[in-house]
């Protein structure tokens, strides 16, 4: 998260108030074309004005914008936030004749090199890796909790890591790029990928050796600074927190409250297991990377290896999964009064799918990627009884 993220951030009082706080990236399309709109500049800025300047900015890409929320302390407060800035942005993109779009992928149009910000990093950025960015509308949720302390910080992401793909697999949200069906949940995954530093963080001994291999990383040249470390679960470089950044952006609100508070609680089950002493499964890189591909293809459908449970890793079905992070993360959810919440999110994927599922059974209606573009829309209060994403969820099969 930004630098706008407060520095207060941490614990209030123990774990179960763990600070919470999300960035959300979204495509700006076309009202006409519903192709990707470059005006990421104006909007941000017509935004700055709605719900300050602070909390939206353009993201690499001219066809992206990213909201910023404050520092969060409970459901509530981070439902009005999320609905602030999802808002305010809407009604900016529609006055420069665009949408706000909650996806993860640009589902129609060839973004091709996109234009990237006028700035010395940007331009570094460019340079470097070249065609690495071509398609590059990639939009995620980035779920900051707060951690103050940097050696519990890096053991939080060993807690983590093993669970990352199982939070793919229920944040799935991008299953066209380009006009067509990628076959995929979540094809920003997999265009994600592609950069050198993306891949699932390495067991981490301690800060120092997590700041070797920050070092090591930025000297080989696979990333342009410390920021450009693209693990699914990391320490934040900026503000005292871990960063859980391996979701596609989600559809709704409620979706990412919901999601956000899962995180939290898992990264508060992470700390008492720390702090008891108990250890992190050690977990191989290349067995995460291969559960995170699944994840990405098929979302919450299927099997997947259990290698967050204790035992040899297995193939079980994918909520199963889901089903044994909320038995572990319980405690903390009820602490928080974050059960119910989370529970409710979860019973509507089981019913309707995740976001993959819920566009698939949008073009599915008549076949027009466009429809699904309308039915992701993020709906201003002019919309109000007329939104979009309602009746994209209505007719969803679960997957």
């Amino acid at each position: 998260m930004r630098e706008s993220y407060a520095v207060s951030a941490g614990t209030r009082a123990g774990l179960g108030e763990l600070t919470v706080g999300v960035e959300e990236e979204f495509i700006l399309a076309d009202a006409v074309t519903r192709a990707p709109a470059f005006a990421a500049d104006a909007v941000a800025v017509a935004a700055g004005r709605l719900v300050g300047s602070r909390y939206v900015v353009p993201e690499l890409a001219q066809a992206q914008v990213e909201t910023i929320s404050g520092v969060c302390s409970d459901a509530r407060q981070l439902h009005t936030e999320v609905t602030r800035l999802r808002q305010g942005v809407a009604v900016a993109a529609r006055e420069a004749g665009c949408l706000l779009i909650p996806c993860g992928t640009a589902p129609l149009g060839d973004p091709g090199p996109p234009p990237v910000l006028d700035k010395p990093r940007s331009h570094v950025i460019t340079a470097r890796f070249g065609t690495l960015l071509d398609q590059l509308c990639a939009n995620a949720c980035h779920v900051h909790v707060g951690v103050p302390d940097r050696e519990e910080a890096v053991q939080v992401v060993n807690h983590l890591r093993p669970w990352t793909p199982l939070l793919l697999s229920l944040t799935t949200n991008s299953p066209f790029c380009g006009g067509r069906d990628t076959g995929h949940a979540s094809w920003r995954a997999m265009l994600w990928g592609r950069w050198p530093t993306s891949a699932p963080p390495p067991y981490l001994r301690s800060v120092a050796h997590y700041e070797q291999v920050v070092a090591a990383l930025v000297d080989s040249g696979a990333a342009v600074d410390p920021a450009m470390l693209y693990w699914p679960v990391r320490p934040s470089r900026h503000v005292p927190t871990v960063e859980i950044r391996v979701a596609d952006v989600l559809p709704r609100t409620e979706d990412t409250v919901a999601y956000a508070l899962l995180v939290r609680a898992l990264v508060a089950t992470a700390l008492s297991e720390i702090r008891r002493g108990k250890p992190a499964p050690p977990v191989e890189e290349t067995v995460l990377r291969a559960e995170t591909w699944r994840a990405a293809r098929d979302g919450m459908s299927g099997r997947a290896l259990s290698v967050p449970l204790p035992g040899s890793p297995r193939t079980v079905p994918v909520w199963q999964l889901a089903t044994a992070l909320v038995v572990r993360v319980q405690g903390h959810l009820r602490a928080a009064g974050d059960f119910d919440t989370v529970r409710r999110w979860l019973l509507r994927l089981q019913r309707q799918g995740t976001g993959a599922a819920r566009q698939r059974a949008v073009y599915r209606r008549a076949e027009r990627v466009e429809d699904v573009v309308d039915a992701l829309a993020v709906p201003t209060h002019e919309d109000a009884g007329h939104d979009p994403q309602d009746r994209a969820c209505d007719t969803a099969q679960p997957t």
